[in-house]
């Protein structure tokens, strides 16, 4: 029987919930097709600082490196705002990110037609929106050198080596060949000119994707186009601040960050997470959306294990139970039948499993 080893890091607030429904899920789907999955948990973020005085224990390093993928819940919280930027418990996912060579952030976006007023968007602007937003996320303008703030100046340096653009160009393209085949590679190459060498970086990894559209398109324009016509788009590849700003923007299409995963990968081993943080608003009282997570556990069952059955039975069991009208309390407004606390949500999503 096929057997992965997982590390698991719960995090902070509403982590340890949301994880613990997915791992129930992959417990079901991982027998009912038939391989088995193996835990291990680690420390971090503010848990970590609390537990041992690092928002990332070296055992968390080495156990993550060490697995066939990472399965993350959430870190942060207010008590731990007031840290030294090194203690925080954000920078342990930095390091994390760092140690493990994950240079791409994966960021799929799609409308759940029984959401779709959920969105602040008109439904005939977002009615089968499927897109998947691929950022550079080791490089850029957030990692730059030089960088200084004297307190009366202040700058930061935007950088790519072609190297950089060249190995997210073929995860954006390797990507599109599992979808649309198109992709949509967004820079600002009228005046940036680290742009226009990623541009032309971009065009000449293109030629070994001769059955994938590139098109390009600067960034103000594709931040009006995601609203305007987020259809038009399968994959957009970019750097990492406009990419962190488009994902961001791209993903109020849903109507609830409590539904959207996102994976980080590049390195030999990748990351899985929801996009929200620890909401320690709502922590402990039963009421987190899981399901961000599950589809979290749903893309590193496809991108790490290659167990895409799998997940497609996790993708399937979600929609069913949002057609038939199941929701946690973030969505409850929105044809709500049912509404569920987390387990139950989770229980939901299971039992469509075992029924299939």
């Amino acid at each position: 029987m096929r057997s992965y080893n997982i590390a698991v890091i719960k995090g902070d607030g509403i982590g340890p919930e949301i994880v613990d429904e997915a791992i129930k899920v992959l417990a079901v789907v991982s027998k009912k097709v038939g391989f088995e999955l193996s835990y291990k948990e680690y420390l971090m973020g503010g848990c970590a600082y609390e537990a041992v005085g690092t928002p990332i224990p070296d055992e968390t390093i080495e156990g993550s490196r060490a697995s066939d993928a990472v399965l993350f819940g959430s870190i942060g919280g207010y008590k731990w705002d007031d840290l030294p930027r090194e203690l925080k418990p954000e920078s342990g996912l930095l390091k994390l990110r760092k140690e493990l060579g994950l240079f791409a952030n994966l960021r799929p976006v799609a409308v759940f037609d029984e959401l779709i007023e959920a969105s602040s968007m008109k439904p005939e602007v977002i009615e089968g929106v499927d897109l998947l937003v691929v950022r550079e996320l080791t490089g850029g303008i957030y990692f730059g050198e030089p960088r200084e703030n004297d307190g009366q100046k202040a700058y930061n340096t935007m950088v790519y080596t072609k190297s950089e653009i060249q190995r997210i160009a073929k995860v954006a393209f390797d990507s599109a060949m599992k979808r649309g085949k198109k992709v949509c590679s967004v820079d600002k190459a009228n005046v940036l000119e680290v742009s226009r060498l990623w541009r032309a970086t971009v065009e000449e990894i293109a030629l070994d994707y001769p059955e994938v559209e590139l098109t390009h398109m600067f960034v103000d324009n594709a931040a009006m186009q995601l609203v305007r016509d987020p259809r038009q788009f399968d994959v957009i590849l970019t750097g990492n601040i406009f990419g962190d700003i488009l994902s961001d923007e791209a993903s109020m299409m849903s109507g609830s960050i409590g539904l959207l995963p996102s994976s980080s990968v590049g390195g030999t081993v990748g990351l899985y997470e929801p996009i929200h943080g620890s909401a320690p608003d709502i922590a402990g009282q039963g009421i987190a959306n899981p399901i961000a997570t599950i589809l979290s556990a749903s893309m590193m069952l496809r991108y790490s294990l290659d167990e895409v059955k799998a997940a497609d039975m996790i993708d399937r069991a979600i929609k069913e139970a949002l057609h038939e009208g199941y929701r946690t309390p973030d969505l409850a407004k929105y044809h709500a039948k049912v509404v569920c606390s987390t387990s139950e949500m989770g229980e939901v999503i299971r039992r469509k499993i075992e029924e299939a």
